[in-house]
């Protein structure tokens, strides 16, 4: 598997740090209103890329954070008059919200950034007593000259970087470059008591101290638009690494492009966003979800209700095609199927093309093509009256194949509800997908049984075991359990 790494510039054979186990953070909303939809692109690609990690056999851990204190924040505060936590909080809960409508795994951690305090305020301390970082007035800021691989990650050049640009220019800083780590706040804002008076952290350090204290030191994974590579990423590298001597910080940064709307970036702050608890309240989540899979992550991705609605019916067609897949399957064993070996060729075509499509930099546009070439080829095993096959061969290449839809749609995260949607972590089982969908399957294969269609029922057996499930036949029915 290959991975483009944005520190490289180039794809990367994906070597995790300490296999099995993968470590991913992931940047999060700053929750000073509601959430649109360019905020689930990032989290519905994190989340495929969770799926695929564990199907692959590796043990993921995600974390997300929320930016919950601002200069936004505090500025929405002063207009609403309502307390900034509770701004933040209720923005946090909307999203949490549409996430789990999104089928999105919750992370294993959302941490605040104001549950840190007290780490970032021990990171700062430890970048002043090593030189990296020095206090001006109730300020404190991190010196740039210190480190000098700075821009390794986007690339500029300290030298050629002018003053101003996407920076802060200050006399109290030694370099326009410079951030800050804390910034003393008057009375009248959200602050807390420190070494250098009464502040809060400035944004770059918040991160560092989430992933450095419930991660470690270095990870495998972190993700986040190309919006944050300079200067947040870029100063988060900076920051953690002159903290902990340990590189690198992150082994592979993966960037996703952004979501526009007529031509210009999807942003709060331009006024032009579109509600993303308002679209899912109007279209189905599967069809939103298939949407902001359509495109590689690192292609622009331009939204309309147009392209949105064509997921839509996407979405629909591959229901309607499971739905009389499971039908078929119910049917008398004599039951025929068309051109057997021609869907065969089917799948093994489309199989290569998914996991293939995968490998390589978890290109989920070219995934979702091989699912509806499946869809194709199963509809027409349907419909189709030439060379029409029946008997226990016929419906065993047919199972296979409707088992790979199924296999494909929830590493996607795409399956619908009535066909086991992972919609808890503790649910989900490698390949096989949540709970809901082994029970389907189980039941399939007890009705296979039941009509003696054994080479149906032994495809489905071999399917779980696969994935870690394990089968035994009892007489009121079959057990499942997994394998540990």
């Amino acid at each position: 598997m290959k991975v483009y790494n944005t520190l490289t510039r180039r794809k990367e054979d994906f070597v995790p740090l300490n296999p099995p186990r993968v470590l991913i953070y992931v940047c999060g909303i700053t929750p000073y209103a509601k959430s649109h939809v360019g905020h689930a692109r990032p989290s519905v690609f994190w989340d495929v890329v969770r799926r695929y990690l564990t199907y692959l056999g590796y043990s993921v851990t995600l974390v997300q954070n929320f930016t919950d204190i601002d200069d936004k924040i505090v500025k929405k505060s002063k207009e609403t008059g309502l307390p900034p936590e509770e701004i933040a909080e209720t923005n946090s809960r909307q999203y949490l919200e549409s996430m789990r409508r999104l089928n999105v795994i919750p992370a294993d951690a959302y941490p605040r950034a104001t549950q840190y305090i007290d780490e970032i305020i021990r990171i700062t301390e430890g970048l002043l007593a090593k030189g990296h970082a020095y206090v001006s007035g109730g300020d404190v800021y991190f010196r740039v000259m210190s480190f000098p691989e700075y821009g390794k990650l986007s690339g500029k050049d300290v030298d050629q970087l002018l003053p101003g640009a996407r920076v802060e220019v200050s006399e109290a800083k030694e370099s326009p470059l410079d951030w800050a780590l804390w910034k003393a706040v008057p009375d009248d804002e959200p602050g807390w008591d420190s070494p250098w008076g009464r502040g809060r952290p400035g944004w770059h350090i918040e991160c560092s101290a989430m992933v450095t204290s419930i991660l470690g030191p270095s990870i495998d994974m972190h993700g986040g638009g190309t919006e944050l590579v300079f200067p947040h990423h870029e100063n988060e590298i900076a920051q953690s690494e002159s903290f902990t001597g340990v590189k690198p910080y992150v082994r592979y940064w993966l960037h996703n492009e952004m979501l526009n709307l007529e031509g210009e970036k999807m942003s709060k702050s331009l006024g032009n966003v579109v509600a993303l608890d308002e679209l899912l309240s109007r279209y189905p989540a599967e069809g939103l979800r298939i949407y902001l899979l359509s495109a590689h992550r690192r292609k622009i991705l331009d939204f309309s209700i147009e392209l949105l609605e064509s997921s839509v019916r996407g979405w629909e067609r591959l229901h309607s095609t499971m739905e009389r897949c499971y039908d078929f399957l119910r049917t008398p064993a004599d039951t025929g199927v068309s051109s057997p070996d021609r869907l065969q060729n089917a799948r093994q075509k489309t199989r290569q093309t998914f996991f293939s499509a995968m490998d390589d930099d978890f290109n989920t546009a070219l995934a979702l093509s091989a699912v509806f070439d499946l869809v194709s080829a199963l509809n027409s095993a349907l419909t189709d009256d030439k060379g029409r096959a029946a008997g226990p061969e016929a419906r065993r290449l047919f199972a296979e194949a409707y088992l790979d839809l199924l296999e494909f749609s929830g590493i996607l995260g795409i399956l619908p509800d009535v066909w086991g949607g992972q919609r808890e972590a503790s649910a989900q089982v490698r390949g096989a997908g949540s709970k809901d969908l082994i029970e389907l399957l189980v039941r399939i294969r007890d009705e296979a049984r039941s009509r003696k269609d054994w080479g149906l029922a032994d495809e489905i057996r071999r399917k779980l075991q696969e994935n870690g499930v394990v089968i035994q036949d009892e007489p009121g029915g079959a057990r499942w359990s997994i394998k540990s």
